[in-house]
């Protein structure tokens, strides 16, 4: 066999075997992976969405104007109710969020809070999909002056 011929085989199958690898489908995460990432673009930029969920526009509400912020954001997605919870109580304190409570029962509810805001996230299951319900509004101003007389 000649030896340019060879040397090109070589190459033509080392090139066809290295494709086959990052053809399976498979980007290093597993579909089922106990860990959801955030996604890159959300409706506030300091309250995170999971990656893969959509947001529902028809059923989804937003408004912000001088500091002010209020929503109401609907998301759908394929996740288990564990790993939507664990996503937010990882990643909502980075935000300076603070988680109050978390009561579980058929749905499940985060509250979180910081200083003129607070946040809730409800989950509710859906066959293999979750329905999330973001809900983010000012705190009442009693609410802000006795936390303020505590301190």
């Amino acid at each position: 066999m000649d030896k340019k011929l060879f040397v090109v085989l070589v190459c033509f199958f080392a090139a066809v075997l290295m494709g086959c690898s990052t053809l399976s489908g498979n980007s290093g995460t597993s579909a089922k992976s106990a860990f959801l990432e955030p996604q890159s673009v959300v409706k506030f930029s300091d309250v995170p969405v999971p990656a893969g969920f959509s947001l529902d526009y028809k059923d989804s509400y937003s408004f912000e104007s001088s500091g002010v912020r209020v929503g109401v954001l609907r998301y759908t997605g394929k996740a288990t109710t564990d790993q939507v919870i664990n996503f937010y109580k990882e990643q909502m304190p980075m935000y300076n969020w603070r988680l109050l409570n978390v009561v579980e029962f058929g749905d499940s509810l985060l509250n979180f809070d910081r200083d003129t805001e607070t946040c809730i996230v409800r989950l509710l299951p859906k066959g293999n999909n979750i329905i999330l319900g973001i809900t983010l509004g000012p705190k009442s101003q009693a609410v802000r002056k006795a936390e303020k007389s505590a301190k």
